[in-house]
């Protein structure tokens, strides 16, 4: 029976945590955009595979060791 005033007020602090987080949530505008994130893993994005090329053909001009 003891366990009880441990566990009402350890129910308490957990309830008012999670809402907090939730409103904390809402006021950062984690809500907003719900579908953009879904839909962008569906999507290839192929200007972040040409950079590390171009940056190697760049590298290559400039590099006074690969002419030699």
């Amino acid at each position: 029976m003891s366990v009880i005033y441990v566990l009402i007020p350890l129910a308490i602090v957990l309830v008012c945590l999670a809402i907090a987080i939730f409103f904390w949530a809402v006021k950062s505008n984690q809500f907003d955009d719900l579908e953009r994130h879904g839909h962008s893993i569906l999507f290839d994005d192929d200007v972040k595979k040409v950079e590390p090329k171009l940056q190697q053909n760049e590298q290559t001009k400039t590099d006074p060791k690969q002419h030699d």
